[in-house]
């Protein structure tokens, strides 16, 4: 297990730079916030605020751990020489910030040689900040959470996103439209770091995505799993580009059996 007084201080770096960057999101939103550029697709977008909470995030951390790493969405990255790297995402549902919808979040994990070890999910126009250190359990808000309890499967609230790419966005509504007539309900949020977040606060059952990024899914897992949540990906392995699932124990199972037979992962 990690040095606790390390952690402690991984959690204070990652709370203070959620924090200020959320704070700086939420007050400093532009009334005429437009597009600065685009990613993955036309409809894949960065604002200029997503660069701001990057830029501040980025400085925060160098300034108080200057020899970790650091692995950002909006393209910031450098190797470090202490073990640590910290992983950011700092604008989660970026389209939800920009049509002026809630679900949004700053999302930093702090790994320590490969293993995230510390996450913090902050959703200010929601006014929630969960996290988690490994070992230690899962908060929202300095309260301990935990998931759900298992419903039958035909009774099972999941969650998903889609791609910004045509061709897997066409492949993940192949999937949907094969899991929808067996639960409950599918939801689609739009930000992966608070769909994460939902399922260790027993707001969702399961939770499934394929292509999310490191900095998508790093915080949102420990916390989702300190929550006692089974997370993983493809059978065998753990969440990855490929696949990442997230769900209450005796969700996962059936979960993962049928995207495996849908070949969720696969075009």
């Amino acid at each position: 297990m990690p040095d606790p007084a390390l952690l402690d201080e991984l959690l204070d770096v990652a709370l203070d730079a959620a924090r200020r960057a959320g704070t700086l999101l939420l007050e400093g939103r532009p009334a005429d916030l437009g597009v600065a550029g685009t990613k993955s697709s036309p409809v894949d977008v960065v604002t200029e605020m997503d660069l701001a909470s990057e830029k501040l995030v980025l400085e925060l951390i160098t300034a108080r751990r200057p020899e970790d790493g650091y692995l950002g969405e909006e393209g910031a990255e450098r190797s470090g020489v202490s073990g640590v790297r910290w992983v950011v995402d700092p604008l989660d549902g970026t389209v939800n910030y920009l049509y002026g919808l809630p679900s949004w979040a700053v999302s930093v994990a702090a790994e320590l040689d490969g293993r995230a070890v510390v996450g913090v999910v902050y959703a200010p126009a929601r006014g929630e900040l969960f996290h988690a250190v490994l070992g230690r359990g899962a908060r929202r808000d300095g309260r301990p959470v935990a998931v759900r309890p298992a419903p039958p499967w035909g009774q099972a609230l999941i969650g998903t996103g889609f791609a910004y790419v045509r061709e897997v966005r066409v492949r993940q509504a192949e999937v949907v439209l094969g899991l929808m007539p067996e639960v409950r309900d599918i939801r689609r949020g739009g930000a992966a770091a608070v769909d994460l977040c939902d399922v260790a606060a027993g707001r969702l059952d399961g939770y499934y995505e394929r292509g999310l990024a490191p900095w998508d899914r790093a915080a949102g897992c420990l916390i989702a799993a300190e929550a006692g949540a089974v997370v993983g990906g493809r059978p065998g392995r753990g969440a990855d580009g490929e696949l990442t699932v997230a769900a209450a124990p005796g969700v996962y199972e059936p979960l993962q059996e049928r995207l495996t037979a849908l070949n969720a992962w696969a075009d």
